[in-house]
């Protein structure tokens, strides 16, 4: 099998045939982003922190490591979820998971490659 390779970027940030694999794993669609402008292949909604997480976290940089560890709770009750991320893993050479946010180092995409060990 050949090696993986899982990039982040920003959704927003225009699509590129590097990319391979384009997943959005945000739990709400960006704004102001048509479906084709995205070139979006996956969305996997259901792996994104619940709504209470990321309203409480508010890409706080001094909550970043709880924020990882309550993710991470979170994330074993979506084993669906994380089952079709791994088998897209799987299938490509290249994924891309895409998030929305402002903050490139702090987010649910970030957090998900670490805690994954993607």
């Amino acid at each position: 099998m050949p090696k993986q390779t899982i990039q982040l970027k920003r959704v927003y940030d225009k699509p590129e045939k590097k990319d391979g694999l384009r997943i959005l794993v945000d739990k709400l669609w960006p704004r102001g982003l048509s479906k084709e402008a995205a070139k979006i292949d996956l969305w996997i909604k259901e792996i994104a922190p619940s709504n209470n997480l990321r309203k409480w976290f508010k890409h706080d940089p001094k909550k970043w490591a709880q924020f990882q560890t309550r993710y991470a709770e979170e994330l074993r009750d979506e084993k669906e979820a994380i089952n079709r991320l791994k088998e897209a893993i799987d299938k490509e050479p290249i994924i891309t998971l895409l998030f929305a946010a402002s903050d490139t180092e702090h987010n649910n995409a970030v957090a998900l490659r670490k805690i994954l060990k993607l």
